[in-house]
């Protein structure tokens, strides 16, 4: 393993690393501002969908927290990204919100139902099952299948909602098609954003909270692992995963001393 104080490239998980229910975990705002002054790059990745960077920056402002919008990296970003080097200034059918929406559009995409190259599914507030049954019909037609993030549910005050990854085997039952995934744990997710920040998975770390996710795909990106015990893995389950991380620890408060 390598040691912490040499690399160049910091990509960091958002909810469990950083903030947790809309609150700082301790320690960020000094692991945020270490990076800024070392010189070091960063880019925070998530699989929400939902929002754009700019979205998000502000959403982490306001938890107080400053991660400017081209420090983060999303899974709509991702999809859209993998849809323009796989079809540049093609035609998607998308079931998403304007985090989607937004990143299709300035990679050339149209947005369309009349007989689009894809569907794209992501995250919304509000699945709605007439956009569901098209989606079904233009898959039948010969429509590619993709998805932004394979996660089943999603957090909210009042408990778990079904998400994108739910809605997916659904439409796989009703299609026999299976979808795409971009987002983690594909490790495509964590390349296109190595190549985002213009840097090799050599130099770089992947922080995040779940072995499942956050750790696979950056071992499979090729890249050093961090795993922080401040959201969902506890210490005690990290013997039930045939993989390990590079490092562990209690939270980013512990890197602020590493970076250097």
């Amino acid at each position: 393993m390598r040691e912490l104080k040499t690399i160049e490239y910091w990509l960091s998980d958002m909810d469990g690393v950083l903030v947790h229910e809309g609150t700082p975990v301790a320690g960020a705002e000094a692991f945020l501002s270490k990076i800024v002054s070392s010189g070091r790059r960063l880019l925070v990745l998530t699989n929400n969908s939902l929002y754009t960077p700019r979205d998000l920056s502000a959403r982490l402002a306001a938890a107080g927290l400053d991660v400017k919008p081209e420090w983060i990296w999303t899974s709509a970003l991702a999809t859209a990204k993998f849809l323009a080097d796989q079809r540049p200034h093609g035609t998607a059918y998308v079931i998403g919100e304007a985090g989607l929406t937004t990143a299709l559009h300035q990679v050339g995409y149209i947005l369309t139902d009349l007989n689009p190259e894809y569907v794209v599914l992501g995250e919304t507030r509000n699945y709605s099952f007439d956009q569901i049954t098209r989606a079904v019909r233009l898959i039948e037609r010969g429509a590619r299948f993709i998805c932004t993030n394979p996660d089943p549910v999603g957090p909210s005050q009042e408990g778990s909602l079904p998400a994108c990854g739910a809605v997916a085997a659904m439409i796989t039952k009703a299609t026999g098609v299976l979808p795409y995934f971009v987002g983690k744990p594909n490790p495509l997710m964590m390349r296109s954003a190595i190549r985002q920040m213009g840097g090799h998975s050599e130099a770089a770390v992947m922080i995040g909270d779940r072995m499942d996710t956050d750790v696979v795909s950056g071992m499979e990106a090729g890249m050093e692992t961090v795993l922080v015990l401040s959201g969902v893995t506890r210490r005690h389950e990290i013997e039930r995963f045939p993989y390990r991380p590079s490092y562990v620890f209690d939270s980013v408060a512990d890197l602020v001393e590493l970076v250097e």
